[in-house]
């Protein structure tokens, strides 16, 4: 990863836009950020960290959101933070805006601005950006994926943040081997792992499987074979499982045979009994049903003899209602023609009775001649029916005249009325204009005070609140500066306690033979010795950084007091010195007034729009009393020419209706007459004929009673049987005859006759001793077929449990060789004495290499006196672990990391995170670690020991890598030309490059 190119807007301390040129910075291979105390150093790596991951480093994770914008900022100034760099061979550009509280476009107050992230890429071939991604997770997802590090292994590693550079170094097993699995990939080893584990747990479920299902079927046999098959208590898993089924399977398999062979044997028998006890029942049924059928014939032919008289009648019955089928036709005639005589001559009765008197003893022909002329008579009365028509229509025309003139009277008189009030109405309006016009040209003025007014009482109440604060400030720049002195006192204490004891401290590192560091003898008789309570260097330095803390926190106590002080001075000259309160009561006067004046001008629109229509309504009610007055002068001659028509017509109907109150009425007169008589006169005709035709019918009748034997017709009529009567005698008939001949047919069989002569058939007996025959064979037969469904089932099981013993002898095998790899990776077999597991022993192996690496520059930094190496004792549930140890060439002795000092821990971590990034970058498929980034930690260093670690880290440029230095140690200035310097000032901090 090698960063290019660092745009920050608007973040942190930075409250304009400001650029950092890496690349220059890079070609040093070594430069250095530096800049006083809250400049901002630490914000440029904050951006780095932001524009990767979204999130600042370290302590620093709660200055999210809008808290990353810059105080300093203006207030249209968004939020921004865009880092080009180099991952993985590609060239990417990343933007990242925080959420942000903008003010609105419209109106006063403010609106929240969601966060927004795009992801560009260089495209080499078209020399161009192209856009990748506008989601936060996709773009988070990927820049992790392609450096391989999370937020927090990115800044232990690339991003040393203050207090956070040794957490590495010091770091427990599991955080250092979620780390390096990270960056060395190993993922596939624990897959390795993974994937052995659940090949051992497959395997070992088939064998369990398949010996389940061999038990399975060994206790299905044993309930087959009853109490012929013997099996001992087995367990699936357990050896001897598969020998121990088959051996019981073929006992029991033998046992079955020979209980077959008896039951074979048994069957047959039974059988013979059974064909024996049949024959002689179905002889037995025989018989008994003959005897039966000639004992029913004999029943038969005696009812056949009881009732043979009725069936003498019923034929004499059945031959007189054949000849009365003759005169059948004839009587049916007869009955229509008198049906239809009567029905004409009811109709012809009631139509005389509707005709006038005069016309009651009239014929057809001359009620016809009457309807004629009453018929004529109506033709002549159309032409009155028109004229009748018309004068209805002129009626109703006369009517809507009428109505007209009475509504433009009321038009007339509303418009002389509407326009009679107009000049008053007009001069309303008018004043309420002028009235609305004043009050906006009020509401103007006032609108010009009230934003001053409105800042000023902003500016007391501002002026009031840092009034308290400042005194708050005071108490707390106070109260620091009594911590500093008395932190600065008992720092000075404390040395002068280590000085008074420093001899012991020497003389500590005397030895026999070796010359004394401050006399240079090579005898020490009497070495002074450690009292109680010695004050050593690590309690001196730990008061000192105290001393450092306390009197940083009271300069930012007296920073924090300044600036309260300027903004109360700010406020108080906007303010003046006018009380909040009566600037609060002048400013509500103000928005009283205001608000006054405003709901008086609301109404000049609506005033104007009103004075629009009335004049609108003006010119309408004025062309509409013009229109009335037209209309009224043309009504007059319209009215005169519909009188004079009225008349004429009212004399032609008075001649058409004669006594009749109306035309239509006299047409409806003889309307009704010309129906009567056209009645009349075919109901007349109706009842001649039918009279005729009844009379033929009477001698057709009397003619076939004659021919058909039958002295009258009412005879013939008698004997006549229905469709239902005749076919119930039919069928009585037949059924006699046929009853008749069965019963004849039965009494000459021989065989019948025969058994009747015979002594009576004993068939319960027969019976009883063919269900005996039947039984036994059912039972011999379910004993047979039960031995052979046994042997059956179990030469089924028995070879099922073979082939599953086959199946089951390679999954064994497969099984025992997968356990012992999967207990070797995950180190729990004895075979693995360190309790190792895979992953953890390929990451060891990474640690070693690290170490190694590591070592090389430690030595340097330290004067040859630490090298780190890999421990691999076991820690924790009997495991070896990840551990670190640092030996000591002084003491010879291996001892943990945590016992390093400060300045030690420093040079150590720093070694660690640059051998760290070498072997990184030599693994294949690995990360390349380009540019790192070291925040503070130099101040802990001597001059010797900084020589040489700046030595090392100026070696990194053979391998075309940078490091960045974050301190304000003044010697740095000196020993490293390519820096970046924050300049702090009031509005903002600025970057500066120089020494490229």
């Amino acid at each position: 990863m090698r960063l290019h190119r660092l745009d920050i807007t608007a973040f942190g301390p930075f409250g304009g836009a400001q650029t950092v040129d890496f690349d220059g910075l890079s070609a040093a291979g070594l430069f250095l950020l530096h800049g006083p105390t809250g400049a901002g150093k630490t914000s440029v790596l904050d951006a780095v960290c932001y524009a990767l991951y979204g999130s600042v480093p370290g302590a620093r994770q709660s200055g999210q959101g809008l808290t990353l914008r810059s105080d300093h900022a203006a207030v249209g100034t968004r939020t921004e933070v865009r880092l080009e760099l180099t991952v993985a061979g590609r060239r990417l550009e990343i933007t990242r805006q925080p959420p942000w509280e903008r003010p609105k476009r419209r109106g006063s107050g403010t609106t929240l601005d969601k966060a927004q992230t795009w992801l560009r890429e260089y495209d080499a071939v078209a020399g161009s950006w192209k856009d990748l991604s506008r989601s936060h997770q996709e773009i988070g997802e990927e820049i992790t994926q392609l450096l391989g590090m999370s937020r927090e292994q990115f800044c232990q590693v690339v991003l040393l943040p203050q207090g956070d550079f040794a957490r590495f170094l010091r770091a427990d097993a599991e955080a250092r081997g979620k780390l390096l699995g990270r960056l060395f990939d190993t993922q596939r080893f624990a897959e390795v792992e993974k994937r052995l584990a659940e090949r051992r747990r497959a395997a070992e479920a088939q064998v369990r499987e398949g010996d389940a299902a061999l038990l399975a079927d060994a206790h299905r046999m044993q309930q087959e074979a009853g109490g012929a098959m013997e099996l001992p208590e087995l367990t699936p898993g357990e050896p001897g499982v598969a020998e121990a089924v088959l051996s019981a399977a073929a006992v029991a398999r033998s046992t079955a045979r020979e209980e077959l062979a008896v039951a074979h044997c048994r069957l047959s028998a039974a059988e013979s009994a059974q064909a024996a006890a049949e024959r002689a029942l179905s002889d037995v049924r025989e018989v008994a049903r003959l005897q039966q059928r000639f004992a029913q014939a004999r029943q038969r032919a005696a009812l056949l003899e009881e009732r043979a008289d009725a069936h003498r009648g019923a034929q004499a019955r059945m031959e007189r209602a054949r000849k009365a089928e003759a005169v059948a036709p004839a009587l049916e005639l007869r009955e229509a023609a008198d049906a239809e005589h009567r029905r004409a001559a009811g109709a012809e009765a009631r139509a005389r009775a509707q005709v006038p008197e005069t016309f009651a003893e009239a014929g057809a022909a001359g009620l016809a001649a009457a309807a004629r002329r009453a018929a004529e008579e109506l033709g002549g009365l159309e032409s009155a029916r028109r004229a009748e028509h018309r004068l209805t229509e002129l009626a109703a025309e006369r009517a809507g005249l009428d109505r007209q003139e009475r509504a433009d009277d009321d038009v007339l008189a509303e418009a002389e009325s509407w326009l009679g009030e107009w000049e008053t109405t007009r001069a309303d309006l008018q004043g309420r204009i002028e009235s609305a016009q004043e009050a906006a040209t009020k509401a103007e003025q006032l609108a010009v005070q009230r934003e001053p007014a409105q800042k000023r009482l902003k500016a007391a109440r501002l002026r009031d609140q840092l009034a308290g604060d400042t005194e708050e400030a005071q108490k707390r720049a106070l109260a620091s500066e009594k911590r500093a002195i008395q932190a600065r006192a008992d720092w000075l204490d404390l040395k002068e306690q280590r000085l008074n004891g420093i001899a012991a401290e020497l003389a500590a590192n005397l030895q026999d033979g070796e010359p004394c560091a401050v006399c240079g003898a090579t005898e020490h008789p009497a070495p002074a010795r450690k009292v109680a309570g010695h004050v050593d260097r690590e309690a001196e330095e730990r008061a000192l950084a105290a001393y450092q803390s306390a009197e940083e926190r009271h300069a930012q106590e007296e920073r924090r007091l300044g600036v309260v002080r300027e903004a109360l001075a700010a406020a108080t000259a906007e303010a003046s010195d006018t009380p909040t309160e009566q600037l609060d009561r002048q400013s509500e006067a103000l928005e009283r007034q205001y608000a006054e004046a405003r709901r008086g001008a609301c109404g000049l629109h609506a005033a104007n729009e009103q004075l629009r229509h009335a004049e609108q309504e003006r010119e309408r009610r004025t062309a509409v009393r013009q229109e009335a007055a037209v209309r009224a002068a043309s009504r007059v001659g319209h009215r005169e020419r519909l009188d004079r028509e009225k008349a004429t017509l009212e004399d032609e109907l008075t001649q058409a209706r004669g006594s009749a109150g109306s035309v239509a009425a006299r047409a409806a007169q003889l309307e009704r007459r010309v129906a009567l008589l056209t009645d009349a006169a075919d109901t007349a005709r109706t009842a001649a004929d039918t009279a005729q035709r009844l009379k033929h019918a009477d001698a057709r009748l009397a003619d076939a009673a004659f021919r058909a034997g039958f002295d009258t017709p009412q005879d013939a009529a008698a004997a006549l049987l229905d469709d239902a009567a005749h076919r119930e005698l039919q069928r009585r008939l037949d059924a006699w005859q046929s009853e008749e001949a069965a019963v004849r047919a039965v009494l000459a069989e021989a065989d019948t006759v025969a058994a009747a002569q015979q002594p009576p058939a004993d068939v319960t007996s027969a019976e009883r001793t063919a269900a005996v025959a039947g039984r036994r064979l059912r039972d011999a037969a379910s004993v047979r077929d039960a031995a052979a469904r046994r042997c059956a089932e179990l030469d089924r099981l028995s070879a099922r449990a073979a082939t599953g013993v086959r199946r089951l002898a390679p999954l064994r095998e497969e099984y025992d060789r997968v356990a012992r790899l999967a207990g070797l990776a995950a180190g729990t077999s004895a075979d693995n004495e360190r309790k190792m597991r895979l992953e953890s022993y390929v990451l060891a192996a990474r640690l070693e290499q690290v170490a190694a690496a590591a070592t090389v520059r430690l030595q340097r930094m330290s004067s040859g006196r630490y090298t780190l190496v890999h421990s691999d004792d076991r820690a924790g549930r009997g495991r070896s672990g990840l551990g670190l140890h640092v030996v000591d060439a002084w003491t010879g002795r291996e001892r943990d990391t945590a016992t390093l000092s400060g300045g030690e821990t420093f040079f150590a971590s720093l070694a660690l995170a640059l051998g760290l990034a070498d072997v990184v970058t030599d693994e294949a498929g690995g990360v390349r670690l380009d540019t790192l980034f070291i925040d503070e930690g130099f101040g802990s260093l001597d001059d010797q020991t900084l020589d040489e670690v700046l030595d090392v880290l100026d070696s990194l440029r053979e391998r075309d890598r940078s490091v960045g230095i974050v301190s304000h140690v003044a010697d740095l200035r000196r020993r490293i030309h390519a820096q970046l310097e924050i300049v702090k000032g009031r509005s903002g901090s600025a970057v500066r490059q120089r020494g490229q």
